[in-house]
């Protein structure tokens, strides 16, 4: 499907509501910006705050409009109708000729649903990523899935995702750009960020950065997940662990209450995009069930450890920048074991291609968009 040949400019709704998704699309937004082909108007949903709000500062990025939507203890049912609401009501006032949405959370369905509620064609970043079990992450995997029905234009980040979506009966729009997130980590790596954390020196040691919250991890594999840190911690004295925590307490309690007294262990409160940044650049190993971390890390040379027991990133495994380690403790012990003790292992993971992409994506996304509109043809 290609659209009528358009007045410019194209207006671009650019829709999100998570940190994940702001930092993905921020480097999006500014590309939009320079060109004078584009209206870009900004919606938030509210589903992360205060992070979305840190992500909007660093690119420089002012919201348009905000549903505010989070009320505590929030299901994904009032997530989802609440943003359903907001952006009808937007949607009819602003009518914009395209929306954009990233990746797989509940926010990235509603505005790609809403959109189509109004017969508004939908670009999808970050399209095509797939476990092929649909509780595995969840409800990620659902959602990518429905909005690949609904989206016309799919900006997949690599040629496994391109396939994933023809296997899933997508037929058109579909475009391999590589992904933004490496556009905006070059982004931001460029100014040489930092990361300061109360009483560590990462000269000192070698620092293992790690990242735990999805949900399929609560409970059980979490506490097994900290049981294997702390066994590594005991067989390499030269290692630390930095940890910034999530704000959930499912995951920050369990988390404070077993790891909260290792001398090696700086647990820290969420850091900034910046600041993570930092952090990437600072430490030697990567552990993390973080789907970001897969795609950044091979850019700033890092290995990942993947604590899953599945990923909808293989492009990193296949590679060979990243590991599935699992959840189970004794395995996490064991492949960490063998690339903090050979060099070999270690420098394989490392000096790799990033599979994800080359920080050109936005550009490519961009000039998608002008063709869908016949613009400058």
């Amino acid at each position: 499907m290609t659209a009528a040949s358009q007045i410019l400019p194209i207006h671009v709704c650019v829709t999100f509501g998570t940190r994940p998704e702001a930092i993905k699309l921020a480097p999006v937004i500014r590309f939009l910006a320079q060109s004078q082909d584009f209206k870009t108007t900004i919606i938030l949903t509210g589903q992360h705050q205060e992070m979305v709000a840190q992500v909007m500062n660093l690119f420089e990025l002012q919201a348009d409009y905000d549903l505010a939507i989070m009320q505590p203890k929030q299901s994904l049912t009032q997530i989802t109708c609440g943003s359903l609401v907001g952006l009808e009501q937007l949607f009819l006032q602003i009518k914009p000729q395209i929306v954009l949405v990233q990746g797989d959370t509940t926010t990235a369905f509603a505005a790609a649903l809403a959109a189509f509620y109004q017969r508004i064609p939908v670009g999808h970043v970050e399209a095509g990523l797939r476990t092929d079990d649909l509780f595995n992450p969840y409800p990620e995997e659902g959602n990518r899935r429905l909005v690949s029905q609904i989206a016309q234009l799919h900006f997949a980040p690599t040629s496994m995702a391109v396939e994933n979506l023809r296997a899933s009966g997508v037929k058109e729009g579909i475009h391999n750009t590589g992904n933004t997130v490496i556009d905006a980590l070059l982004h931001v790596s460029s100014r040489s960020p930092v990361c300061d954390v109360a009483g560590l020196d990462w000269s000192a040691y070698r620092v293992i950065l790690a990242t735990v919250h999805r949900r399929e991890n609560w409970g059980k594999p979490l506490e097994q997940i900290a049981q294997a840190w702390l066994e590594i911690l005991d067989r390499f004295p030269d290692v630390a662990l930095v940890l910034p925590m999530h704000l959930n307490p499912v995951v920050r309690q369990p988390l404070q209450a077993l790891l909260g007294s290792h001398p090696r262990i700086f647990l820290a409160e969420p850091f900034s995009y910046e600041q993570l940044v930092g952090a990437m650049r600072l430490c030697y190993l990567i552990m993390t069930d973080s789907g970001g971390l897969q795609e950044e890390a091979p850019s700033l040379g890092k290995p990942v450890l993947v604590l899953r027991s599945n990923t909808e990133r293989p492009e990193a495994i296949a590679a060979g920048t990243a590991k599935l380690v699992g959840t189970e403790t004794k395995g996490i012990v064991e492949m960490t074991t063998a690339v903090l003790s050979d060099r070999a292992i270690y420098q394989s993971m490392a000096n790799v291609a990033n599979p994800f992409g080359d920080g050109r994506s936005s550009q490519r996304i961009a000039n998608i968009i002008r063709a869908y509109f016949k613009v400058g043809s």
